[in-house]
C-alpha cells in the first residue's frame, strides 16, 4: 500500500471487451468460434503441430487487423490516470493499443501479437518488423518462428509478476473481461481486501465475495472514463 510520500498504484486487469471497441473480433464469439475457426484448431500446441500454416495465417491476419485499429476513450482514460497514480495494467489482450495509447507499464500475460519467438527456445523472442511470420522461416538457431502468444496448454510465464502487482495495489480494476479465463481470472483474488475494486463491463462478472466492489455495467469507451475522472478528482 502507498505510503504519504508515494503515488497510489492503480492495477488494472483488461480483457477483449476494450479491444472489441477499437474494432477488434472477442476471443470466443456466442458460437464459440474465433473468425469462423474453433479455438482448438487455431489456439493450442497442438494445433501448431498439426497444421501450422493455418495457425500462421490466423495470426497473421490477426496482426494486420490490430494495426489498423485504433486506441478507444477506455485505453486512453488509463492513460491519463498516469497524471496522479503509478498505473500497471495487465492485459489479456495480444494487441498493442495500450501501448499506442501512451501507457508506460504493461504486462501482457498471454503474449503480444507483434512479438515471435522460436519454436524450440523460449527465450529467442523477436519484434515483428512487418505483419506476417511464414512457414520456413526460423530463428536464429534453425527452428520455426511462431507466434509468441501463450495457448491453451502452455504455462503463462508473467502469472507471478501480475501477482506481484496486485497484491501491492491501492486500487483494482477489471475492464471488459468476463472472468473467466484462469490464471488471469484470479488475479483479483490476490489483491488487498481493503482496496476498492471497480468492475467496468456491460455485462456484470461473476464477483460477489469481495468487499468495496463498484458495479460500472458499462463498455470500456464510457466506464472507464468516468471511473478515472472520479479516481483523479479523489488524487
Amino acid at each position: 500500500m502507498a505510503t504519504p510520500t508515494q503515488r497510489k498504484k492503480i492495477v488494472v486487469l483488461t480483457g477483449a471487451g476494450i479491444s472489441a471497441e477499437s474494432g477488434l473480433a472477442t476471443f470466443r464469439g456466442s458460437d464459440g468460434l474465433w473468425e469462423g475457426h474453433r479455438v482448438e484448431d487455431v489456439a493450442t500446441p497442438e494445433a501448431f503441430a498439426r497444421n501450422p500454416e493455418l495457425v500462421l495465417e490466423f495470426y497473421n491476419q490477426r496482426r494486420t487487423a490490430a494495426r489498423a485499429a485504433q486506441p478507444n476513450a477506455g485505453h486512453l482514460a488509463l492513460v491519463a490516470l498516469e497524471q496522479a497514480y503509478e498505473v500497471v495494467i495487465v492485459t489479456q489482450n495480444v494487441d498493442d493499443l495500450h501501448e499506442r495509447a501512451g501507457s508506460s507499464r504493461v504486462i501482457h500475460l498471454h503474449g503480444q501479437l507483434f512479438e515471435s519467438r522460436s519454436t524450440r527456445y523460449k527465450d529467442l523472442v523477436y519484434r515483428m518488423k512487418g505483419d506476417r511470420i511464414e512457414l520456413g522461416e526460423l530463428c536464429e538457431k534453425g527452428h520455426q518462428l511462431r507466434p509468441n502468444i501463450v495457448w491453451f496448454g502452455e504455462e503463462v510465464p508473467l502469472m507471478e509478476r501480475a501477482i506481484e502487482e496486485a497484491a501491492t495495489a491501492d486500487v483494482f480494476m477489471v475492464v471488459g473481461t468476463s472472468l473467466q479465463v484462469y490464471p488471469a481470472a484470479g488475479l483479483v483474488n490476490y489483491a488487498p481486501v481493503s482496496i476498492p475494486i471497480y468492475i467496468i463491463d456491460p455485462h456484470q462478472p461473476p464477483l460477489t465475495s469481495r468487499r468495496n466492489l463498484h458495479f460500472i455495467t458499462e463498455p470500456a469507451t464510457t466506464g472507464v472514463p468516468k471511473v478515472a475522472a472520479e479516481l483523479l478528482a479523489e488524487a
